[in-house]
């Protein structure tokens, strides 16, 4: 006989009094939904599809086994930035939560306009403060986010931290390419995550991947505007960073400022290692490939250190397209630890319109594998 499994349990916001009418704050109905959710085996908390707006909120767990997070409608949050003074770096997150599940074609909208307005990137007489991530796993395990619109986060869009097993798929992420810190996804010491099928345009890294990230596989993904798919930054602060077994392939950059981008502070020390760029198109890009160990995104210059980053046995293999600048190919390593075990395998970068374009490769050993063009001279 056919045993049938026991329908989920459901609980819906509205039951717990959510309003959905884009100006009342959700956010205490939707964590008594989410307690209740989380506290049945194989729940599904749903957000149905109506605008709900969201102060700060916090789903957290531990939960019982496989609780899923339907989101129907758009989660818009509070353009109120005194709703944020007791924590200014995050808006929704799910904190702990083994097992879970967000997905179902909704919105996450984190209303940033005002945010932006306010950032030192925009206006230099403001003082530099933090901006809330619109959406972060933390400490999460085997989770799945699939199926999901985030746009115009007040920082950055989604930030995978100290997570493990991680499933990212058919994310669209938008916000406009002027719009200060709006990284699109962003990984950091989180190991074994494999995005991929997404969208991302915003007004900085498409991805991001730092220190502590390990085994990290990015595929067919679509990035611009923005500033590439970025390794690092590493070691600022005289810090120690690690990040090794990343793999970009089957990537599309459009009128992006960088393509594929490994960045480090100098005086920094650690490694990122065992790097695969593969199988990319590039179209309209400012800096295509590019190694940066002399990173210094501050008012005053960097002084000159000795400690760097390691960076070895990076592969870029099969990219080709449109360069915007005449150095398409640009490797500006430590000269107290040069870049270590690189190699380019069929590379064809022309100037956008027509023409050849250069390399720079300083403190560097290099491997070309078949056609290179440019090559370090």
């Amino acid at each position: 006989s056919l045993s049938l499994l026991a329908p989920a349990l459901t609980f819906n916001v509205d039951d717990f009094g959510a309003r959905g009418d884009g100006s009342h704050d959700d956010a205490q109905a939707f964590e008594k939904a989410w307690k209740e959710a989380c506290s049945a085996p194989g729940a599904v908390l749903v957000v149905p599809k109506k605008n709900y707006l969201l102060g700060p909120s916090a789903f957290s767990g531990p939960c019982q086994d496989d609780t899923t997070f339907q989101i129907n409608g758009i989660i818009r949050a509070s353009g109120d930035q005194s709703d944020y003074d007791e924590d200014r770096r995050h808006w929704i997150v799910f904190d702990g939560v083994d097992h879970l599940v967000v997905q179902g074609g909704g919105t996450f909208d984190g209303n940033g306009l005002i945010w932006w307005q306010n950032s030192c990137k925009t206006n230099k007489a403001l003082p530099c403060k933090n901006a809330p991530t619109a959406l972060t796993f933390y400490n999460c395990g085997n989770l799945i986010t699939q199926n999901l619109n985030i746009q115009n986060a007040q920082q950055i869009h989604v930030s995978f931290e100290k997570c493990s097993d991680v499933e990212a798929t058919d994310l669209h992420i938008t916000a406009p390419g002027n719009s200060p810190n709006t990284d699109g996804i962003h990984v950091a010491s989180t190991r074994n995550i494999q995005i991929s099928n997404s969208t991302i345009g915003t007004g900085d890294d498409c991805i991001s991947i730092v220190d502590g990230s390990e085994d990290v596989e990015a595929m067919d993904i679509i990035c611009g505007p923005g500033h590439g798919i970025s390794i690092g930054s590493l070691g600022s602060g005289n810090s120690e960073a690690h990040v090794s077994g990343v793999t970009v392939n089957r990537a599309n950059f459009s009128g992006t400022t960088n393509g594929v981008r490994i960045k480090t502070w100098q005086g920094g020390s650690g490694s990122a290692s065992n790097i695969k760029f593969q199988n990319m198109e590039m179209h309209d890009v400012s800096n295509p490939i590019i190694i940066e160990q002399n990173y210094c995104d501050q008012d005053e210059p960097c002084k000159q250190q000795k400690s760097a980053i390691q960076v070895r046995n990076v592969t870029y293999q099969n990219i080709r397209g449109t360069s915007a600048s005449d150095v398409a190919v640009e490797f500006n390593c430590s000269e107290s630890l040069p870049c270590a075990g690189i190699v380019l395998q069929n590379i064809n970068l022309q100037k956008i319109g027509g023409g050849s374009t250069t390399a720079s490769c300083n403190s560097i050993d290099l491997e070309c594998i078949g056609l290179v063009s440019p090559r370090c001279s």
